[in-house]
């Protein structure tokens, strides 16, 4: 989403190479966390689709696959294997009877629990490993530099 200051805004040749290394890094270490995965835990679009409802709460198909950016009959494929995996519950929608709410089940919420404990865990230890304190507390800041470059 573009904000209608970032219009009057151009990058700089600095901004774009730090741009791009931070795109790459960002990359890498999501590519590193998806290894991290818990045998037998939901792949990794399923866990996407699990952490959105967990973050945002119970939902329907169609707000999902918007969120995504994709097609409804795509996100249904995923969702289907949710059901039944028994990790969403499907219930009519008290306000449209020709709407499904999905909300997580109790097996979700394990999966999800191991899968960022899996995750945290490995995090932390190279941190630990690699890093300084202080480097550690730089990577505190950074997150939360993220997060506000992220946010909508």
């Amino acid at each position: 989403m573009t904000l209608e200051s970032d219009l009057l805004i151009v990058p700089t040749p600095e901004a774009t190479e730090i741009a791009g290394e931070l795109r790459l890094s960002m990359f890498r270490m999501l590519r590193r966390l998806r290894t991290e995965h818990p045998p037998g835990a939901a792949s990794f679009a399923q866990i996407g689709v699990l952490m959105r409802i967990r973050r945002h709460g119970p939902t329907t198909l169609s707000a999902l696959a918007a969120a995504d950016g994709i097609t409804p009959q795509s996100m249904a494929r995923t969702v289907g294997d949710l059901v039944d995996n028994g990790m969403l519950a499907r219930e009519p929608d008290p306000n449209d009877g020709r709407q499904i709410i999905l909300s997580l089940t109790d097996r979700a919420e394990r999966i999800l629990h191991d899968f960022r404990s899996q995750q945290d865990g490995w995090l932390a230890v190279a941190m630990l490993a690699r890093l300084s304190s202080e480097e550690r507390e730089i990577l505190r800041v950074a997150a939360r530099l993220l997060d506000r470059l992220s946010a909508e």
